[in-house]
Order: C-alpha cells, then structure tokens, then sequence
C-alpha cells in the first residue's frame, strides 16, 4: 500500500508540475507577475518565497495552481503592479499563457517517448507470414507459412503492420506483392477481400485482408535521434487521438462510462507499473500526461478550454464576458467537475469491492 501512494504521488507530482511549470514559464515570458506556483491544494505544507514568487506544496496532491497578478478581471490592482496584469495583457499573450499548461503536458509525453525509444529502441513484428486460411486470397495466391512479404504494391514492407495497413486501405483492388520465400524472391497477384471484424471498441467494422496471420517473429530496432523525434512524435499523436476517440465513444454509448477511473484506479496502476520497473512508470506517466493534456482542453468552464472559449469570443466579439456571466459559467463547470469525481469515485469504490 505504501509502494502504491508513494507511486501515486510521484506520478501526480510530475504531471501536475509540468502542467503548472507551463503556465509559469509562458506568464513569466510575457512579464506577467506570478504569485503563488503550488503543486497542491489545501493547507500549504511548505513554501518558499524567491523574488516576487511564493512557491509551495500544499496538502491534497490532487492538482495544482499558478496565481497571477489580476488573474480575475475584478481584480484590484495596485498601480505599480498594472503592467505585471495577467488581464490587462493583450488577448494572444492571455490565450498562451493558459494554453501553455496543457501544451506541456503534450511536450511532457513526447519527451518521455523520446528518451524510452532512444535508449531502449523499439520491438517491430516482422512481415512473416505464419497461418494461411483455407478458402481466402491468401491461399489462391499462393502464399504459405514462412514467406517474408518484402513489399506490397511497390511500397517496401518493414512491418506486419505496414502490410496490414497497405491491405487495409486497398478497397479491394489488385496489389502485386514481393515475397521472400527460401532465398527467392516471387511475385504473386493478390485481391483482398471485404471481412467484417472487430476494431478496437468492440464496433464491427468493415476492412480488407487476405487471410493471413503473423508468425509472432520480432526484431529489436535501434533507432537513431532523428527516428526517435519521429517516434515519439507518433506515439503522442496516436495516444491523443485514441484518448479523443475514446471520449467521443463514451458519449456515443459505444464505451461504457463505468471504464472511467478515477484517483484510486490512478494509484493502483501507478504501484502495478512501479513494479514492473522504470520503463513502465515513464510510459504510464506519459499516456496520463496526454490525457490531462486533452481534459484539460475541454471547453468546460473553470478548465483550460473553458479560459480558451472565452478569450475564443472575445476575439470574435472584440468584447470580454462579463463578470456575472463567467461565475455563472464557472459555477456550472465546477459542478460538472465534482459531479465526475463523484462518479469516478464511484468507479473505483465499485472495482474495489468486485475485487476489480
């Protein structure tokens, strides 16, 4: 148990920290007077104050804060602190400054990405063909264990998943693939044809293939600098999109809701991966990084996005929302926040008892 909330806090720390050192870094850019940096809510634990700035750590280690100078247009302000004035900046650098915290979160995940496939590199399924199907294109074509698909259509396979992909996307048309078969290249004529399979939410979808599975064997790939930057690249791009997938499905009814985790599933995890070693804990803490990242992106007041929509109208309108209607806005988006924590809460309370 101990393992896991020291887990816990660590994860949260770096995520949180990266977050709020976003914010910071951009306000501090655009000479925006930073008061409180904390990593922490509640009752400050400990704190420091380094030129203009008191930073600290507070007691609940679910979050984080920067307070600016006028951060509230309400705000009063003393004259000599105007130009220091989060709110009396113009609308771009505002817009920046909350769009930092989310956009290193992003940048946090890359890096992580970058040093595992650096250091580590990366393990590719070879394009070996293991089990033919009876009664498929594949086995009309001729293909037989063994063969090594060298490329498809004129386009060099590295990959089982760069075939899967050429195939995937054929429509159904002809392709001519080169195959390695006992030191021989051969070259056969080959027509997918339409299956109905399962993608990774369970839907039935329509795709192309042939009848073929994978052999199962790999190579460790070392990658240079420049191929990691395009790994890691991918990798944060691909965990975005499906964690945006992910929602959409959620609300489609497609996903069930009763998948959401809330902080204990968080820690659980955190302590799993912990164990299984440095590697594991780094790439959790990335895939939780672009997770906050896009949450944090929602439109929903009190958040990031919620910040971003009004500067958004305000740029169109060339008018800021007006005091009354922001803490309405923030009353409804905070409502909506607790409601969730509720709800994962719940989530996890239930796993628990379900011995999940």
């Amino acid at each position: 148990m101990g393992y896991t909330i020291i887990s816990f806090i660590v994860v949260l720390g770096v995520l949180v920290f990266f977050h709020e050192l976003g914010h910071f870094l951009v306000a501090r850019y655009y000479k925006v007077g930073v008061v409180t940096f904390s990593l922490g809510f509640g009752p400050k634990i400990y704190k420091r104050t380094i030129g203009f700035t008191e930073y600290c750590i507070s007691l609940i280690p679910l979050g984080g804060y920067v307070k600016m100078v006028g951060e509230d247009p309400g705000d009063s302000i003393d004259a000599k602190d105007m130009e220091l004035s989060f709110s009396h900046k113009p609308l771009f650098q505002r817009a920046m400054i909350v769009a930092a915290g989310p956009l290193f979160n992003f940048l946090l995940a890359f890096l992580i990405f970058y040093v595992i496939v650096q250091f580590s590199g990366i393990y590719v399924v070879r394009p070996v063909v293991g089990d033919v199907a009876q009664d498929t294109p594949a086995h009309t074509a001729g293909l037989v264990s063994g063969d090594t698909v060298m490329s498809v259509q004129g386009t060099r396979v590295q990959s089982w998943d760069d075939m899967v992909e050429i195939i995937g996307t054929s429509t159904g048309n002809p392709l001519e693939m080169i195959i390695e078969r006992g030191g021989d290249l051969i070259s056969i004529r080959i027509i997918p044809e339409e299956k109905m399979t399962k993608n990774l939410f369970g839907e039935d979808v329509k795709k192309y293939m042939i009848g073929i599975s994978s052999s199962g064997e790999g190579e460790h790939v070392q990658l240079n600098p420049f191929q990691a930057l395009g790994e890691a690249a991918h990798r944060t791009w691909w965990i975005s999109e499906l964690t945006i997938l992910s929602v959409v499905k959620i609300f489609q009814g497609v996903v069930s809701a009763d998948n959401l985790g809330g902080p204990i599933m968080i820690a659980q995890m955190a302590g799993e991966q912990a164990k299984a070693g440095a590697a594991n804990l780094a790439f959790f803490v990335a895939m939780l990084s672009v997770n906050l990242g896009i949450i944090n992106l929602f439109p929903v007041p009190v958040l990031d996005g919620g910040h971003l929509m009004f500067f958004a109208i305000e740029g169109i309108t060339g008018r800021a929302a007006g005091d009354a209607v922001r803490e309405k806005a923030n009353q409804i988006g905070i409502a909506l926040l607790v409601a969730l924590m509720i709800f994962v809460f719940y989530n996890d309370l239930i796993r628990i008892f379900n011995g999940g």
